[in-house]
């Protein structure tokens, strides 16, 4: 798996998330695991087999975090240029269609969340504007046709 960048924000929730996953989700699935054995007979026992597929789904979502925490490349505010967009960068945007002004912060894939104005950097708006500069205008190939942005602003 390649390197990730994200947010120190970003990189906790993630341990966090693993964290819980394995000391509380684990106990938890291991408990029904114990309860579903004690009712007899494996071969007709859904309430064990529902609790088997529960275990293998909680592992290979274990396993997913485990990677993306091992491969995290943590991007500090204090290495964030005021100079370039890049992760961690807030920018605010007009749209020269119509001269609609947004605030969005870039960040890595695994946070983005766009009701909260979180971009990914891999996102077509968030790909097109690395590495701009303010005052620089990006087009950006949409469904809906071209956009058109300028950088007015790029902040921590």
């Amino acid at each position: 798996m390649a390197k990730m960048q994200m947010s120190r924000e970003g990189y906790e929730k993630l341990q966090q998330e693993l964290t819980h996953l394995i000391t509380v989700k684990r106990q938890e699935v291991a408990q029904k695991l114990k309860e579903a054995r004690s009712y007899g007979d494996l071969s007709e026992n859904a309430e064990y087999d529902e609790a088997k597929n529960e275990q293998a789904i909680l592992e290979g979502k274990i396993a997913e975090l485990q990677a993306m925490v091992d491969n995290a490349e943590v991007v500090d505010d204090e290495n964030i240029s005021l100079d370039e967009i890049g992760i961690g960068s807030v920018i605010t945007l007009r749209r020269l269609s119509d001269g609609k002004e947004e605030k969005l912060k870039i960040v890595g894939t695994t946070e983005a969340n766009f009701r909260e104005h979180k971009i990914s950097d891999e996102s077509p708006i968030g790909k097109a504007a690395m590495r701009k500069k303010v005052g620089d205008v990006f087009t950006v190939e949409a469904p809906a046709g071209e956009l058109k942005f300028e950088v007015l602003e790029i902040s921590k």
